[in-house]
């Protein structure tokens, strides 16, 4: 009877211990992927004022971005951090935003993110632009801008945009961490929350487009940084995994949507 209590317990303790040892490694990068976060520092990120044009920034004179980039790093030291104990990025919640030093064109993106605290309000920049929405969905306050709907939508986008919510409510609760993959080539995005699709391959709209309507609109640049947004909440990122789309490819994937940018 021992030896069968025994045998029992055994079973238990490795099927319990399973699913621990079938998580893959933090910061880890999977096949074809290129990690943006090595668990140790922010090597490869600068700040990043928020909400600045990256069409404008494009524009600056070296000598007046270096000046700008130099304050924009000042600041992100005093409110980005690395907890080395469990490799992962934090932010207090302030300004500034946390951006890639390299630019992207098409791309696939991973990203864990957890919210400390309810009621919170983040993001994810693509090429610099706003933003796939990341907030609390019992937040009071934000009743009005949707956030009952769920995060992992491109909530900047104009009204008529079908990617301004998500398809489906995928959030975790506040507290847990969540998983954000995205791709984008040209304008279009799409998104899988938490393994659900939330975008499917919607148009980003470009945010900073002040061209009357009469007029085309003002297209988002062709490459940009990725940025990690925070506002006024405590926010965390682990498992931030890139991998830059070919050319052919990103044309084979349009041509599956009819060929729309």
């Amino acid at each position: 009877m021992k030896r069968a209590r025994l045998a029992a317990l055994c079973i238990l303790t490795t099927m319990a211990a399973m699913p621990l040892a079938q998580q893959p490694p933090l910061n880890k990068p999977p096949k074809g992927f290129t990690a943006l976060f090595n668990g140790k520092d922010l090597n490869g990120w600068r700040g990043r004022q928020p909400n600045f044009n990256p069409a404008e920034e494009a524009k600056m004179p070296k000598d007046a971005l270096a000046a700008k980039q130099a304050e924009w790093n000042a600041a992100r030291d005093l409110h980005w951090k690395v907890d080395l104990a469990k490799g992962e990025i934090v932010s207090d919640g302030q300004s500034p935003q946390l951006a890639t030093a390299k630019n992207y064109g098409d791309f696939e993106l991973q990203v864990d993110w957890l919210m400390v605290s309810h009621n919170g309000d983040s993001g994810i920049y693509l090429r610099g632009y706003p933003q796939v929405q990341i907030w609390d969905p019992d937040n009071p306050r934000e009743v009005a801008n949707g956030a009952p709907k769920g995060s992992g939508a491109l909530w900047n986008d104009k009204p008529s945009n079908p990617g301004r919510f998500p398809l489906v409510k995928a959030d975790h609760p506040v507290g847990e961490w969540n998983t954000f993959k995205i791709k984008m080539i040209g304008s279009r995005v799409w998104i899988t929350f938490n393994d659900k699709v939330t975008v499917d391959g919607q148009v980003l709209d470009n945010y900073f487009d002040t061209v009357k309507p009469e007029h085309p609109p003002e297209p988002i640049v062709a490459r940009g940084p990725l940025e990690l947004q925070t506002h006024n909440s405590e926010m965390r990122f682990r498992n931030i995994y890139v991998r830059e789309i070919p050319a052919a490819e990103a044309k084979a994937t349009l041509a599956k949507i009819g060929g729309r940018p």
